[in-house]
């Protein structure tokens, strides 16, 4: 499977086949395991992420699991199966193309159940191409995610954790779904502490707190929290230990600084979110699915809308939910009154909301190309405004590929749906918190006032409804009568904005905080109406709620390219990414290429 043997490799094959007449423990070798070599790291520093990452699990995490642990499957790297021993138990393959997507591993647990034994030789070893760009390996990672989600609900593992003994089901536990497990709860982690301090704050506790006492410093070492720590250091432990090994301590650790310096972190951040969202989904509502990634060398610009389709749903909406959290709980928050308070107990977080916004774009080819960055604005503008149909298909159109997005609800049993409801009321807790901060309020806490507050959201939907009405009647026509529309919404507007300032307590920084509150509401209302699509699609309600998830894609479009259009902007960061992120060689290709090209958008 995308493997290169070399001459000199292929004279040790016949010294591999005799393992199979060797006893390891009680039993001969069924699966004799040998290690890589990594050839495309060279290409990237993604390229090169990857080749660090996969050299540390295929030699030094494989040696370890097929001796002392003796929980080595197969995981879809090059292996010796015995021929005559699986045709006699089954063969490889499963059954179901769902659940047995990662049928590598598959074929590794059919092994350990039926009394077979898995090896690694590390005297031989084999060529490997891996992902170079982004959005392969965010395939890859999906695909695999998905597939360890489906391994979570087979017999396979719960057959494994009822055979073996305490400690190499843990062994196995960790080296399978135990790793995607750990970055489900990591994350989870952090979207509890964020809930949980945005609660303290709108709740009072923390005034409460600090109103008692004067020293609150032991509350703030309790509440604070060092994911950053978990996030890329830990995980990079293996890595650094294993070229240590290969090249030396030294090398070893200036490596490590390097990758830093690249950006490492960003990358692994945003691939625990990768990992972490196709995981989650699949155990919730399942649909995993083959996704072909290619392997090619592609090192090339990928357009604005393409890693919007990509990461919209997996990373940029989760990256602006838990930003709008700490935007709101720094306005809340009287212990964010003091920044350096504040940017302790935070910075973590918000290191994750800007690698997962961000990354697409520091690992894009020419992602600061203030040229590119403008025909990709146009063109995700087209795709967002084209219109479905059923010869569209999901990169033409935005509608198109939002009702594929939402295909993962189409199956969900009742308990899945039920669970989705229930996550995405969350997004109603921003209004119910925010109102009672609001100056007209006039610090009022009746339910009234929650329920007062709805009638800004009836507001806000009925001049959407308005406008959308008046464009599509006069907008092709009578585009007069359009303008008029526009302007009397205006002037009402400006006239209800005017009442409310002259004859109540509101201020500018209502307005402000009502948009904090209630943007999330709409969110969350499409996302509840989006689980109960089968009773609400032939309604007249859908056409509505297709409309503003479509002004919903937009502003959140809108919000993650505003910071790339910056830097885009600012002298000197295009060739900084190209000189940090990549080779020599394809950094001099680039340039020749873009002056060759006049600089025009690929």
């Amino acid at each position: 499977m995308n493997q290169d043997n070399y001459f000199e490799e292929a004279l040790k094959m016949r010294n591999l086949l005799e393992e199979f007449k060797k006893f390891y423990g009680i039993r001969r070798p069924t699966i004799l395991g040998v290690r890589e070599n990594i050839f495309t790291g060279s290409v990237s520093s993604l390229a090169w992420f990857m080749s660090a990452q996969e050299m540390s699990f295929v030699t030094l995490g494989q040696r370890v699991l097929a001796n002392p642990l003796k929980v080595r499957m197969h995981y879809g790297h090059p292996d010796v199966f015995d021929r005559f021993w699986f045709l006699t138990r089954g063969g490889l393959s499963k059954a179901s193309r769902l659940i047995n997507i990662s049928e590598d591993i598959f074929a590794g647990f059919n092994c350990t159940l039926r009394g077979g034994n898995v090896t690694h030789h590390e005297y031989i070893q084999v060529g490997k191409g891996r992902d170079v760009g982004l959005n392969q390996i965010s395939m890859f990672e999906a695909k695999v995610a998905s597939g360890n989600g489906e391994q979570v609900l087979s017999r396979d593992v719960y057959r494994l954790g009822h055979r073996l003994d305490f400690f190499r089901m843990l062994s196995v536990f960790y080296s399978t779904i135990g790793y995607y497990f750990n970055s489900l709860l990591l994350v989870l982690t952090v979207y509890a502490f964020l809930w949980g301090r945005l609660y303290l704050a709108l709740s009072g506790v923390e005034k409460a707190v600090k109103d008692r006492s004067n020293d609150i410093k032991s509350l703030q070492v309790i509440l604070n929290q060092q994911f950053v720590v978990q996030l890329g250091l830990f995980t990079a432990l293996p890595m650094v230990v294993e070229n240590s090994l290969e090249h030396g301590f030294l090398p070893a650790v200036w490596d490590f600084i390097t990758m830093q310096l690249q950006l490492a972190s960003f990358f692994f951040t945003f691939s625990m979110g990768t990992r972490t969202h196709f995981f989650g989904r699949t155990i919730l509502h399942g649909g995993a699915k083959y996704r072909a990634t290619g392997r090619g060398f592609v090192v090339q610009h990928k357009s604005f809308a393409e890693n919007y389709r990509l990461y919209a749903r997996s990373h940029f909406v989760k990256a602006i939910e838990l930003g709008v959290i700490l935007i709101v709980y720094a306005s809340q928050s009287p212990l964010a009154k003091s920044t350096f308070v504040y940017i302790l107990m935070t910075i973590s977080s918000w290191f994750l909301v800007v690698s997962w916004i961000m990354s697409p774009f520091i690992f894009n080819p020419s992602g600061f190309d203030w040229l590119k960055t403008v025909y990709d604005y146009e063109d995700f503008m087209r795709w967002i405004w084209n219109g479905g149909g059923m010869l569209n298909k999901a990169d033409q159109s935005w509608e198109t590929w939002w009702h594929e997005e939402q295909d993962h609800l189409r199956t969900t049993g009742l308990w899945g749906k039920l669970l989705e409801i229930i996550l995405d009321l969350r997004f109603f807790f921003f209004q119910y918190g925010v109102v009672y901060h609001l100056k007209i309020v006039g610090g009022d806490t009746s339910i009234a006032v929650y329920l007062l507050s709805w009638i800004y959201m009836v507001v806000a939907v009925g001049i959407y409804i308005i406008i959308a009405y008046a464009r599509d009647k006069y907008a092709a026509k009578k585009h007069m009568y359009y303008r008029l529309v526009q302007l009397i919404v205006i002037l009402v507007m400006a006239l209800l904005i005017t009442i409310l300032l002259k004859f109540t307590k509101f201020n500018f920084v209502d307005l402000v905080k009502s948009f904090l509150a209630f943007i999330p509401t709409g969110w969350g209302l499409i996302s509840i109406a989006l689980v109960l699509r089968p009773f609400l699609q032939s309604t007249i309600v859908w056409e509505t709620l297709v409309s503003l998830a479509r002004l919903y894609d937009m502003l959140f479009g809108i919000i993650v390219m505003a910071p790339m259009a910056l830097l885009s902007w600012l002298p000197g960061f295009q060739e900084m990414q190209t000189r940090v992120l990549f080779n020599e060689a394809f950094s001099r290709g680039l340039q020749i290429s873009m002056i060759l090209a006049g600089k025009k958008s690929s």
